[in-house]
């Protein structure tokens, strides 16, 4: 967990883990330099159809809501 929090290349993950890893930082990171590339190496780690679209939507959705929160200073419960 350390890991993925501070150096997620270097995190311990492999095929699927590692895919989704890297799809959801670029579409985090770097939205406009995804291309269909990304997905095909979703589907080449063996995700489906319905799981790649969770992908994108889970980190689409997530990226949306903390840009809103920020966007408003809205802090975090304690």
């Amino acid at each position: 967990m350390q890991a993925l929090m501070t150096d997620p290349a270097s995190a311990p993950l492999e095929g699927a883990d590692r895919a989704l890893i890297a799809y959801a930082l670029k579409l985090t990171r770097t939205p406009r330099e995804m291309r269909p590339a990304d997905v095909e190496a979703l589907r080449a780690a063996g995700l489906s159809e319905e799981e790649i679209f969770e992908a994108a939507f889970v980190t689409a959705y997530f990226n949306y809501t903390n840009r809103v929160a920020e966007g408003l200073g809205v802090e975090p419960e304690s």
